[in-house]
């Protein structure tokens, strides 16, 4: 399957950059030492396979997916083989005891890179999954930067999200208050991160769900009124290592908008999927009739597809890498992009922000209204939106 060809491009974004930067890349990562949090994720996995192919001193890949895990070690010993450096692989959670004795016993990496995140709008339905996303996307970061700082890291690297310009979900939001942070911290280490699109075929995204839905016979469903953009999971690693290995403290990597990187819809995706494995779409009016022609239409060489328009809280209408008060050098690189951010941070508001979540976990009762009130103290232009509509009551 050429993923490439089916989110509508015929070349990949950064060839030009990676070739340019390709040796300076080879002999950086040759001479240093790595740990990967998050890494068995897609973007994780695509970073991690960057890293090993250029032979580091050391790898350390941490990941709360046992599973996962282990499909990364046999993706990396039928692609590339073996290292003569350190690699080694611990399936950890980040906020665990187990994770910090982890840290103690050995902690010493030039670069850490942090790949975990709760990525999905849907987690913001219940307040339970938005506390756990606040715990994951903002106070694990903080506190892997504070682990790093200790240990004498040179660089942390943290992956962000488009969402995060001019958030309208409480996933984007998390990570502009997660950025926040991280401004913060870098007053005492280098800080990089990136922004960009949807990773196509990303584990738990629609496009990997389309894989799910032909194994199990099931109509595909997409929305038709939704354009995002999309770069593949090679594209996402290498857009990462690249921010991670020349950003200057508090640079945000980001993909320029081409001809190579165009806006498309979930159901021209779809349609394009079904017919590269063989299948002509047939357009269906309701979930119903999808689900009974599932059982007779592919032995026909069609296949049931419901394609209908958005109305689940927290979909944004149009997607950016950056704001219009954001400085930018668009010159560095052919295909990559840079936010040029000045240290600026506002204590107190950091300090609130954790002392009001602190008291919400020690009474243990919070409303989503709690946070979504606080969340709008953290970011004033925060456009959240709530229809009271969300992706777990659709098919």
């Amino acid at each position: 399957m050429d993923i490439l060809k089916l989110i509508g491009r015929e070349k990949q974004l950064f060839t030009q950059d990676i070739e340019n930067k390709q040796e300076e890349l080879k002999r950086i990562v040759a001479s240093s030492t790595f740990l990967v949090i998050g890494g068995a994720g897609s973007i994780g996995q695509a970073v991690t396979k960057e890293i090993f192919k250029r032979n580091p001193l050391k790898l350390h890949v941490v990941d709360i997916s046992e599973n996962n895990m282990v499909e990364l070690v046999r993706d990396i010993r039928s692609s590339f083989g073996y290292i003569k450096g350190d690699f080694q692989t611990f399936a950890l959670d980040i906020g665990s005891v187990e994770y910090d004795a982890f840290i103690e016993e050995d902690g010493q990496y030039d670069y850490v890179l942090n790949l975990s995140a709760l990525k999905h709008v849907r987690s913001e339905k219940d307040p339970f999954t938005l506390m756990r996303m606040i715990n994951v996307n903002v106070f694990n970061t903080e506190k892997t930067i504070q682990q790093s700082i200790e240990n004498g890291s040179k660089k942390y690297f943290c992956v962000s999200t488009d969402k995060a310009a001019n958030p309208v979900n409480m996933m984007g939001a998390s990570k502009r208050i997660m950025e926040l942070f991280l401004m913060r911290r870098s007053k005492q280490i280098t800080i990089s991160t990136a922004r960009f699109a949807n990773v196509a075929f990303s584990d738990g995204s629609l496009l990997h769900g389309f894989n799910q839905r032909i194994q199990k016979r099931q109509p595909i469903v997409a929305p038709k009124d939704i354009k995002r953009y999309f770069v593949i999971p090679q594209e996402s690693g290498e857009l990462c290592l690249m921010s991670c290995i020349f950003g200057e403290n508090r640079d945000v990597y980001f993909p320029k908008l081409s001809k190579n990187l165009h806006l498309i819809t979930f159901a021209d995706i779809a349609i394009k999927y079904l017919k590269d494995i063989g299948y002509e779409p047939y357009l269906c009016d309701s979930e119903e009739e999808a689900r009974q022609l599932a059982t007779t239409l592919p032995q026909q060489g069609q296949w049931p597809c419901l394609f209908t328009t958005s109305d689940t809280t927290g979909e944004k209408d149009f997607e950016e890498f950056y704001t219009d008060n954001e400085v930018l050098d668009m010159e560095r690189f052919a295909n990559l992009g840079i936010i040029k951010n000045e240290l600026k941070t506002d204590d107190d508001k950091l300090t609130h922000f954790t002392d009001t979540i602190h008291q919400l976990k020690v009474n243990k009762r919070w409303t989503k209204q709690d946070i979504v009130q606080l969340f709008h103290e953290m970011i004033p232009s925060f456009g959240h939106k709530e229809t009271g509509k969300y992706l777990d009551s659709k098919m």
